[in-house]
């Protein structure tokens, strides 16, 4: 199967928190990955996907020290294979770090692979959390 790529991104595209609701909604395939670190979990919470019957997969992109090794093998062991064409969409907290997440994972395979814009907290505009969508307090692994 092939994924689409945006040639000038190097991913499938940008949603707003809205729209990736949307897609969560409607695709009962989609998966929702948030690549912020358990200390911004912690101080935020995460993304609830309760009231779709599912989890959000943590993978952190980053690590204390730098980039985290395991984040693609995270991504398998959620259920996610390369080529297997299921949506993947990541969240960070402002949308940076999950541009950079969506092009590692297209780049190796995953998706088609979605950046949210403003990412849980917003940064230029409203994210996740200030768009109303649920969120739900981080208790430790997931």
């Amino acid at each position: 199967m092939t994924t689409p790529v945006d040639d000038v991104h190097g991913y499938a595209g940008d949603l707003t928190a809205d729209q990736a609701w949307e897609v969560l909604e409607g695709d009962a395939e989609a998966v929702l990955v948030d690549v912020r670190t358990p200390q911004e979990w912690q101080h935020t919470g995460v993304p609830d996907l309760t009231s779709l019957n599912r989890d959000v997969v943590l993978d952190p992109l980053q690590g204390f020290l730098g980039p985290n090794p395991d984040f693609l093998t995270a991504l398998t062991e959620a259920g996610l294979a390369p080529g297997d064409g299921r949506t993947v969409v990541f969240v960070c907290k402002s949308g940076g770090r999950s541009i950079a997440a969506a092009q590692l994972a297209t780049s190796a395979g995953f998706g088609p692979a979605y950046n949210v814009l403003e990412g849980v907290e917003g940064h230029a505009g409203p994210g996740w959390a200030a768009q109303g969508l649920p969120v739900t307090a981080y208790e430790g692994e997931r």
